[in-house]
């Protein structure tokens, strides 16, 4: 039997501003080594999550974790777009990976 795709969460920035402002967030491994990679400030982060867009064209469903990863597209202080994929867990909001885009 195939598993059926989880709902998508409709209002994203609302329940990611919510996770960033309740410290329910967390960085996967792979998060934080791209993070340092790329010169990507934690303040650069949290102010993105927190002010940036909705890139919906960008979103994937994880097959192997049965969850959606949403993409979140911003600036830094450098005015340098910046891509933040995200999901959900049951402890709140995960930080999967940071794309610089230039």
């Amino acid at each position: 039997m195939i598993a059926k795709k989880a709902k998508k969460i409709s209002n994203l920035l609302e329940e990611v501003k919510s996770c960033i402002e309740q410290g329910t967030y967390r960085f996967t491994k792979h998060a934080l080594e791209r993070k340092n990679e790329r010169s990507v400030t934690l303040p650069d982060i949290l102010e993105i999550l927190c002010t940036g867009y909705h890139e919906k064209i960008k979103d994937q469903w994880d097959i192997v974790y049965k969850t959606w990863n949403y993409a979140i597209r911003g600036k830094d202080v450098d005015q340098e777009d910046i891509r933040i994929v995200v999901s959900f867990d049951q402890n709140g909001l995960l930080i999967i990976t940071v794309i610089r885009l230039e």
